[in-house]
């Protein structure tokens, strides 16, 4: 399966070069025959998710281990049994039986909550909420403080808004997270709020596709119009922290058409979410995470204006995922937030800001 079917690549480019001729009318038809093929993508691939993630409610969960424990253990080690409580405080507690373990280097590293990985046997799953997972990731906040909830998400809304974009995105639930540390005298308890990341493995096997298993790839390898529906994402939430050329914060998969595909994830250097440990590398030529940059690679200007068209035309299914999220956020971070996504819109519908801010930056093999 292709974010842009076969057929229409080829003549979307065509097209494209036809619009500076004033065929404008052409190009719209078959975008829009291209947008109804996304559609259906994403339509197929709502109906393969597991039950944890056909919801949005929030979710109670109770984890309880030693901080201390799991921070200092390597992620290739062996974790922590336990279990995993779920459910409602009216409505009673289930449990699954799990294996914890700390993940992830600077959140790992700097943070108070270390971010987790949670491991689970098919069989001990099966018939409940967590059928057909094996592994979760469980995204933390990175201090005890006032408004680490926030921040948190924020990262969650990242994931969220890119939904509508690409069917090929980690799926993702917040839940309202109770977190005792055992390996305390009094055993003290946190109440946070955290996100379940779905396993990249199942993200694969969605699509009938397989991890990359080499770390470093040649970014042009990519599937052409998935890695630009990618890198604009990447440049719409503000984030420079990653690179598909060795597979930081970014997952590769292989379709069984032999297309390789960018996954991303970990938003928390976002200018989006704007964390207050956020930093940017001194190599970029920025002050600040809220500073975009266009960090990816160049290809023909004809994709990068169709992709340009892409996303003004699904904008409204951005901001109704935007509004649907946000509700579990503060309300005063929500206009920052507002304001940070219009204007990359505003960028896209004008054309001089558009070729100032995203193609004359792609940056050449």
């Amino acid at each position: 399966m292709r974010l842009f079917p076969s057929f229409l690549c080829p003549l979307m480019k065509m097209i494209l070069r036809d619009i500076k001729w004033g065929k404008e009318l052409l190009f719209f038809i078959l975008l829009f025959t291209f947008l109804g093929a996304v559609n259906f993508s994403l339509s197929q691939q709502e109906s393969k998710k597991s039950i944890l993630f056909q919801e949005d409610e929030l979710l109670d969960v109770r984890l309880g281990y030693s901080f201390k424990e799991v921070k200092s253990r390597k992620s290739d080690e062996e974790g922590k049994s336990g279990y995993l409580f779920y459910g409602k405080e009216d409505q009673g507690w289930d449990s699954i039986p799990i294996i914890t373990r700390g993940r992830g280097n600077f959140r790992r590293d700097q943070c108070f909550f270390t971010p987790l990985k949670v491991h689970m046997k098919k069989k001990e799953v099966k018939g409940t909420l967590f059928e057909g997972n094996k592994t979760l990731k469980v995204v933390l906040p990175c201090q005890n403080a006032k408004d680490a909830s926030d921040f948190l998400v924020k990262e969650y809304i990242c994931y969220k808004l890119y939904e509508p974009l690409s069917p090929y995105h980690f799926n993702s639930r917040l839940i309202n997270l109770n977190l005792t540390d055992e390996g305390s005298k009094q055993q003290k308890a946190y109440d946070v709020k955290a996100i379940f990341i779905e396993d990249d493995g199942l993200v694969a096997d969605r699509f009938g596709a397989k991890l990359h298993k080499g770390r470093e790839m040649n970014p042009m390898r990519l599937q052409d119009t998935a890695s630009v529906v990618h890198d604009f994402f990447q440049f719409f939430i503000g984030n420079t922290d990653w690179s598909a050329a060795v597979q930081h914060n970014v997952t590769i998969m292989q379709l069984p058409n032999t297309a390789y595909i960018p996954l991303c994830y970990d938003f928390d250097m976002t200018g989006m979410v704007n964390a207050q440990y956020a930093t940017v590398s001194e190599k970029l030529n920025i002050n600040s995470v809220r500073q975009r940059l266009y960090r990816g690679f160049c290809r023909d200007e004809a994709l990068f204006q169709y992709v340009r068209a892409y996303y003004l035309e699904r904008e409204p299914m951005v901001w109704e995922a935007f509004h649907q999220a946000a509700v579990h956020l503060s309300p005063k971070e929500v206009p920052a937030m507002k304001q940070y996504m219009k204007e990359f819109f505003d960028i896209l519908k004008n054309d001089k800001k558009f070729k100032d801010e995203i193609f004359s930056r792609c940056r050449g093999v």
